[in-house]
């Protein structure tokens, strides 16, 4: 069996925390793009996180830039399973004693939505926008948190419900 190649390092304190996730990934280029998405999550930026900017590329311009092509690939196309790599972050938490769930603490359940517009977007549909207090063409996913006077983490998030019909954009 070929030994396993080194990871570049992620920067600062990082590195010991992404390590954790190091079994999860079978390849190098994953064990990178995890190192690369959670700094892009976690650096400040002047923009919301979207690709190019967890990239650390313009918005629009830099698109097709090698980083954000990379990060890209990471997130839509590589197989990993998001399933583990969350279980894993959850059982980091309940070990570190500064964010273990505690009887202080509560769970926050939000079911929201937000508007889109189209048909192409997966689970996209008329439905019960509660951020809105209305129905209308969007998405909802619920998600939960963790909470308390200390801590605030989201532990799972999921889509609410498949728009009967969807067909992923297709006539």
């Amino acid at each position: 069996m070929t030994a396993r190649r080194p990871c570049p390092a992620a920067p600062g304190p990082l590195e010991e925390y992404a390590a954790r996730f190091d079994d999860l990934f079978g390849r190098l280029a994953q064990r990178r793009g995890f190192r690369e998405y959670l700094a892009g999550l976690l650096a400040p930026r002047d923009r919301n996180k979207t690709l190019t900017a967890l990239a650390g590329a313009e918005p629009v311009a830099g698109a097709g830039h090698r980083a954000v092509q990379r990060l890209q690939f990471f997130l839509s196309e590589s197989r990993w399973d998001q399933e583990r790599v969350n279980a894993r972050r959850l059982e980091l938490l309940a070990a570190d004693p500064a964010t273990a769930p505690h009887g202080g603490g509560v769970l926050v359940i939000d079911d929201s939505g937000d508007r889109k517009d189209g048909t192409r977007t997966a689970h996209v549909g008329r439905q019960w926008l509660g951020r809105y207090g209305k129905t209308g063409n969007g998405g909802v996913t619920v998600t939960t948190v963790r909470a308390d006077e200390r801590v605030y983490y989201p532990l799972h998030a999921g889509v609410l419900y498949v728009v009967r019909g969807w067909s992923g954009g297709k006539a």
